[in-house]
């Protein structure tokens, strides 16, 4: 799958949709978009924020939403579930713009207005690695051809899916499925063989 083509997996359709119209992948039926995430582990400050909005009004399209974190995911290990981004973490930041004209000038357009919002904010989010929530498949952040260099290429966007339990992911996944059967884009790669 290439990166265009993971953008165009959005769709928005009512609850009790029929499942024929699901599975319809006619263009008139169907909405663009593709998501971006961030970690906020220190409040930003008024200043910033008034910046941010004005940010946001120059740029039109692109929009965000801060999900809360603390309480009882504080009291969780790191370590203890693959899902790193526990305690320390204030909230996650969801980037995201949505478009229901096709064509690859429009797409650009879109695409590069959240790529701006998401480097304008790199000074207010974790960083070393600057984590990403999983669920997004954000291709942005790397990708794996799945080749002889699968190990560092996965080290790439791994260490910001999973922090420090990356290692950990693949010492399992080497276990599992060592010949990398089960893959894709942004899957955990094996250990490198040793030849």
């Amino acid at each position: 799958m290439s990166w265009i083509d993971s953008v165009l997996w959005s769709a928005n359709f009512d609850n009790g949709t029929n499942p024929n119209v699901l599975l319809d992948r006619n263009l008139d039926s169907s909405s663009f978009g593709k998501r971006k995430s961030d970690y906020v582990q220190k409040p930003i400050p008024k200043s910033s924020l008034d910046l941010l909005w004005k940010k946001m009004i120059e740029l039109g399209k692109p929009g965000f939403v801060f999900n809360a974190y603390g309480g009882r995911m504080n009291e969780i290990a790191a370590s203890e579930t693959p899902f790193p981004h526990r305690a320390g973490n204030l909230f996650k930041i969801q980037y995201s713009v949505n478009w229901k004209e096709a064509g690859t000038e429009i797409e650009n357009n879109y695409i590069s207005q959240m790529r701006s919002l998401h480097s304008f904010m790199t000074p207010f989010v974790s960083n070393n690695p600057r984590s990403a929530y999983l669920n997004y498949r954000d291709l942005d952040i790397g990708v794996n051809q799945n080749g002889k260099d699968s190990f560092n290429q996965g080290k790439v966007y791994g260490e910001m899916y999973f922090n420090g339990n990356f290692d950990r992911l693949v010492k399992v996944k080497t276990m599992v499925d060592p010949n990398n059967f089960f893959r894709n884009e942004q899957s955990i790669p094996t250990l490198p063989s040793k030849i």
